[in-house]
């Protein structure tokens, strides 16, 4: 199955076809081993959610930037909008499919 299968076959709640655990569970539902879910479904999510996040983000730059009257106190909350979007968005991308992956082969290789 590829992911334009796996697309098709995604709910049209928001929150579903935003989260990429989601995905994973329903491929891991249909079958699939851990790191092929998360693999896919990181891959599948991965085009929408940079897309969403590099619109704000350049979207508050000029914000960021404080030029204007008024700028220099608007310009803290921007930059703290764009650190956070960026960081989220490698927790999202990297971080969770990586500790997906890893505690499942830490309980499937578990010493007893």
């Amino acid at each position: 199955m590829d992911a334009q299968e796996v697309a098709r076959r995604t709910p049209d709640d928001i929150e579903a076809m935003q989260d990429p655990d989601i995905v994973a569970k329903q491929l891991r539902e249909e079958g699939k081993s851990p790191r092929d879910a998360a693999y896919t479904a990181a891959e599948l999510r991965f085009r929408p959610i940079l897309m969403t996040a590099s619109t704000t983000v350049l979207g508050m730059l000029p914000l960021a930037i404080g030029a204007g009257a008024g700028g220099e106190i608007q310009a803290a909350l921007a930059r703290a909008v764009i650190g956070g979007l960026t960081v989220s968005t490698l927790i999202t991308q990297v971080v969770i499919p990586a500790a997906y992956t890893g505690i499942h082969d830490f309980r499937v290789n578990k010493p007893r």
